[in-house]
């Protein structure tokens, strides 16, 4: 097990890093294009007449926790419960209404261990993403919130996963995704002719940047898992090594207490005779 998460881990790594030059230069188109669309134009995205539209105050939340689909990883997955649990806690508090869309088998049997009220159409969206590699499922899952977002019925979409770090640590992370074309202050402005329109090219590109920034998280707890695992499995691996050296050990000395024990009933024995 420890080698085939081995194995696939370098392959979401390199999935990680190539797909990340294609987001971060999907990013700086999208912001381009954002600085070329006149004050008016945004004022009418504000209000609500494109998918674009934000809200003044946030009363609910969609969290989206993200774990794994089996175990032997450590404590990959109760740790995103505990933030889980943590989190909702944090919100409910703040007076927002929390809304729940798990995605992995381990956190969905948590949240419904608790009680908790959850969407399970995304439930096994980590097992398709691996296989297929394919913006589908993302897609599905933005234009829903997205849809909910235009409805009113939430405010803010939040992601909890296992951010990758190093081989030996995994950050819990929570991402705001943004419904909204935010600027970046830092993003330099590329000087682009567009045709169609600025504001025409923004609506078709920024639900694919959202859809890229879902897929990097997905990958990103991808990788993260399967360090989990790797890190789990090498652990158990040594452990087991030491306890067979323990074992070896009991066993010869015991082996060596049997035949001392045998040789002193032989000299007794001879020592009885004489």
């Amino acid at each position: 097990m420890r080698m085939v998460a081995s194995a696939k881990l370098h392959h979401t790594q390199s999935m990680t890093e190539a797909f990340l030059r294609y987001k971060d230069e999907l990013g700086k188109i999208v912001d381009s294009l954002q600085l070329t669309v006149d004050s008016s134009m945004r004022q009418e995205d504000q209000q609500g007449e494109s998918q674009l539209s934000t809200f003044n105050s946030q009363t609910s939340t969609l969290l989206i926790p993200v774990s794994s689909n089996s175990g032997l990883c450590g404590a990959f997955n109760s740790n995103i419960a505990k933030a889980t649990m943590k989190r909702i806690q944090e919100l409910e508090s703040q007076g927002q209404e929390v809304h729940l869309l798990p995605i992995g088998k381990k956190i969905a049997h948590d949240l419904k261990k608790a009680n908790k009220d959850f969407n399970a159409d995304f439930v096994d969206m980590h097992e398709k993403i691996e296989k297929s590699s394919t913006f589908t499922d993302v897609s599905s899952l933005v234009n829903l919130a997205c849809a909910l977002h235009q409805n009113k019925k939430i405010d803010n979409v939040e992601f909890l996963y296992h951010h990758f770090k190093s081989m030996g640590s995994q950050i819990i992370t929570i991402d705001s995704l943004s419904l909204t074309s935010n600027l970046s202050p830092l993003t330099s402005h590329l000087s682009l002719l567009t045709e169609p329109s600025p504001q025409e090219l923004l609506t078709s590109l920024f639900p694919r940047l959202l859809n890229a920034q879902v897929y990097g998280i997905l990958l990103d707890s991808l990788t993260s898992e399967h360090a989990a695992r790797m890190l789990a499995m090498q652990t158990a691996d040594d452990n087991a090594n030491d306890l067979l050296k323990e074992l070896t050990l009991l066993y010869n000395k015991t082996r060596q207490q049997s035949i001392t024990n045998e040789l002193i009933d032989i000299m007794s024995g001879q020592i009885g005779k004489q």
